[in-house]
């Protein structure tokens, strides 16, 4: 009988703008993982629930609207998109200033985070299915919440004025502290480092060197397994 080879999650957490995207995408290609970015998850959540004209304040509307979501996955390269009904939320959609300003504010709502939770963790079945040696999942719950046995689980974080340099530079529209502040402070899965978890500076570090710090033990463990 033939031993299948170890699969591998590796969780890594952070706020806006803290190296996650770039440093996932990258150890994505580099182990033959399937990359999963959850924020993009809960960006494609908001703006149906836009699209529905739901409001974040109205919790009722927010629940039912929660309860009928059917969630998809369709593989873009290396990386795990979401479907909703079948359909594909445009990434200039989920990018917009209007969802920008309303993501935090659905991410912090108990029924939102429960209707994902099952989704996210069933990302192992995706990769598996499709021969990935392991998930790398990017988010500010994974080591905490979504995979607190993850086999690696890193948290990134800089300088908050380095950060919307970042985000300035991308493009983006995010307001940082103000996400910070709702991300962090919310009851249900709040931003924080996981206990245990590898806290990662990222303010003078290059994209290249955070990939480097990264990647040094999940190299050594691969090696191994």
């Amino acid at each position: 009988m033939t031993a299948h080879p170890p699969f591998f999650i590796i969780a890594i957490d952070g706020g806006a703008a803290s190296g996650k995207s770039t440093s996932s995408k990258v150890l994505a290609d580099r182990f033959n993982l399937l990359h999963v970015d959850t924020g993009s998850f809960y960006r494609g959540v908001t703006a149906e629930f836009l699209r529905l004209g739901v409001s974040a304040v109205d919790s009722p509307a927010v629940v039912a609207a929660a309860h009928a979501l059917h969630f998809g996955t369709r593989l873009h390269r290396r990386s795990a998109v979401m479907e909703l009904g079948g359909r594909v939320v445009p990434d200039a959609e989920i990018r917009s200033r209007v969802v920008n300003e309303n993501v935090s504010h659905f991410a912090a709502i108990p029924a939102v985070r429960a209707a994902l939770l099952a989704y996210q963790r069933g990302q192992t079945g995706v990769a598996r299915t499709h021969h990935f040696r392991g998930v790398v999942m990017e988010g500010r719950d994974i080591g905490s919440v979504i995979f607190p046995d993850a086999d690696f689980r890193f948290f990134l974080h800089a300088d908050p004025v380095e950060r919307a340099r970042r985000r300035e530079k991308e493009g983006g529209h995010d307001s940082i502290a103000e996400r910070d502040r709702l991300d962090s402070t919310r009851k249900t899965a709040p931003l924080a480092c996981p206990v245990g978890a590898l806290s990662i500076d990222t303010t003078h570090l290059t994209p290249a060197q955070v990939v480097e710090t990264l990647a040094a033990p999940i190299a050594a463990k691969f090696s191994r397994g």
